[in-house]
């Protein structure tokens, strides 16, 4: 039996490593028809971005907030943080692509830096 220890290096390092893989990632959610422009809830939207972040890397769903809801508007952009395990985040901009029947398709692309956890 081995035990496996990570230190905190280790952890930043994903934290990194989830920013490349965010990089160029997609996916889209039905926002239904009830309203004349479509969104998105800040709540959903951070649930889906953390589900294709764990799909990608095959990692439980990681702690992702975005602070607003998602317009339905192609070229619409929010910002949500992902907040890795040791603390520390990445931003993660999400930017509306398509929007057709109340499905919006969006793109997600994480910052190339890294902030650290607090002190």
């Amino acid at each position: 039996m081995s035990i496996h220890r990570v230190s905190k290096a280790a952890l930043t390092l994903s934290a990194v490593t989830v920013g490349a893989l965010l990089t160029g990632c997609s996916a889209s959610v039905h926002a239904g028809t009830t309203s004349e422009e479509p969104k998105i809830s800040s709540g959903k939207l951070a649930d889906t971005v953390a589900e294709r972040l764990a799909a990608q890397t095959g990692q439980p769903k990681p702690d992702v907030s975005c602070p607003e809801d998602l317009v339905g508007k192609v070229g619409t952009k929010t910002r949500c943080v992902l907040t890795a395990s040791d603390k520390s985040t990445v931003g993660v901009t999400v930017t509306v692509t398509s929007v057709k029947d109340g499905q919006i398709g969006f793109g997600i692309k994480a910052d190339d830096k890294v902030s650290p956890a607090p002190q």
